[in-house]
């Protein structure tokens, strides 16, 4: 699992979505309730950016039609999503903040 230098812990804003690129996947970086989550920018219903919705009760939601994904499991808790997106998993190691999109084989 080949893990990749996203962002900087301090360029995170508690509840606020930071979206990165990391060898071409779009990732949303979100800093909540204490954790740093790492979930796919895109949503499963709509192709638009999870980045720009709201943060609550550790689940991010689709600003276009309201669809909130679960940031540890990225399930979807109601519709009109049906499936979910995929998570990644996070380190932090100083002040980096690293994200895994590989898969092990």
């Amino acid at each position: 699992m080949a893990f990749v230098r996203a962002c900087g812990l301090s360029e995170l804003t508690e509840d606020t979505p930071t979206r990165v690129e990391i060898d071409g996947t779009p990732v949303s970086v979100v800093l909540t309730e204490g954790e740093v989550f790492a979930i796919n920018d895109i949503c499963s219903h709509a192709n638009v950016s999870l980045s720009e919705g709201e943060i609550e009760d550790c689940a991010i939601e689709c600003w276009l039609h309201g669809s909130s994904f679960d940031l540890r499991t990225g399930k979807p808790s109601g519709l009109p999503a049906t499936r979910p997106v995929p998570v990644y998993p996070v380190k932090i190691e100083g002040d980096d903040v690293l994200v895994s999109v590989t898969q092990e084989s």
